[in-house]
């Protein structure tokens, strides 16, 4: 049996957030379901966020029920504070991601809030979760550097995480939010909480700004991580986080896993009706370095297999 590792999806979320063009709701709905085809069963592909902050998230409730409904599949809504989590939760989403910034500067522009104060926000959503039955997944944004105050100590997620375990989320995901790490700073992060709270409580988000997020990812898996997000097509960007590009592609993700043993569930090649689709809906070109290289190959006449 291959160890399993678990790829989940944000495109709809993360990957549309910062997208000029606005996505329509159908548009949205074709492309959930194209991931799902092509094996995927993890996926975030909304956030209960005010329409004037994220207005491509407006149709969070309209979309929800358009989502497959195959058996085995895991949705997740990111919230930003207790309303958000409110129409969450009467949406029927099981489990939903809080957003916690390792600065006032970065919480200020994201939540208009203080650290302290996103702090106790998320405290207090975790503890109405928990009283719901409904799980919860905690961000520390912005875990290697803060896109307005620069570099932040290794101190401060290591700190961040463990009163987020405290309050009692069940997972918490290490954010490189802008994409400013490198594979030290994941393993300096990372090793001491794995070794305090087991890895199998840990996600791993990458945006791949500075061609870092395979080397990152590696650096991870090498600790024992087995949860990463990614976004099809290298899709990304957040609107309160200036000189973020894409998250890493999930082709790109999907490929590093699977070649070195592990087993995702997905199939690359069926990944690219869902990346053809994005690109579609977003007016732009859009895939992972490895789709670039197949059709290199298929355009010299070689049928790829992976």
């Amino acid at each position: 049996m291959k160890d399993r590792a678990i790829v989940n999806e944000v495109g709809l979320r993360d990957g549309l957030q910062n997208q000029p063009v606005t996505v329509g709701t159908e548009a949205k709905a074709a492309i959930a379901r194209a991931l799902v085809g092509a094996g995927v069963r993890y996926l975030e592909p909304v956030s209960f966020v005010s329409p004037k902050a994220i207005p491509q998230m407006a149709d969070a409730a309209a979309l929800t029920p358009l989502l497959p409904r195959d058996e085995g599949l895991h949705y997740t809504a990111l919230v930003p504070n207790l309303k958000g989590y409110q129409l969450a939760r009467d949406a029927g989403y099981p489990t939903v991601a809080l957003v916690l910034s390792t600065t006032d500067t970065f919480n200020q522009r994201n939540l208009n809030m203080s650290l302290e104060q996103a702090t106790a926000s998320c405290e207090a959503i975790i503890q109405a979760a928990r009283a719901d039955g409904v799980a919860t997944r905690t961000y520390i944004s912005g875990a290697f550097a803060c896109p307005y105050d620069g570099p932040v100590p290794v101190t401060l997620p290591q700190r961040l995480t463990e009163r987020m375990f405290q309050a009692g989320s069940d997972e918490v995901a290490i954010a490189d939010t802008i994409g400013a790490g490198n594979p030290q700073q994941m393993k300096d992060i990372m090793a001491p909480l794995i070794r305090d709270f087991g890895a199998e409580r840990f996600y791993v988000h990458l945006h791949d700004t500075r061609g870092l997020a395979a080397a990152m990812a590696w650096a991870a898996l090498d600790l024992g991580v087995r949860r990463f997000d990614a976004s099809l097509g290298g899709l990304g960007g957040c609107p309160f986080a200036p000189g973020a590009t894409g998250n890493v592609a999930t082709e790109d993700l999907v490929y590093l896993l699977e070649s070195c043993g592990l087993d995702t569930g997905i199939e690359i090649q069926a990944l690219r009706e869902a990346v053809a689709l994005a690109a579609e809906a977003t007016e732009r070109p859009l895939g992972g370095r490895i789709l670039t290289w197949i059709e290199s190959q298929e355009a010299r006449g070689k049928q790829i297999t992976l």
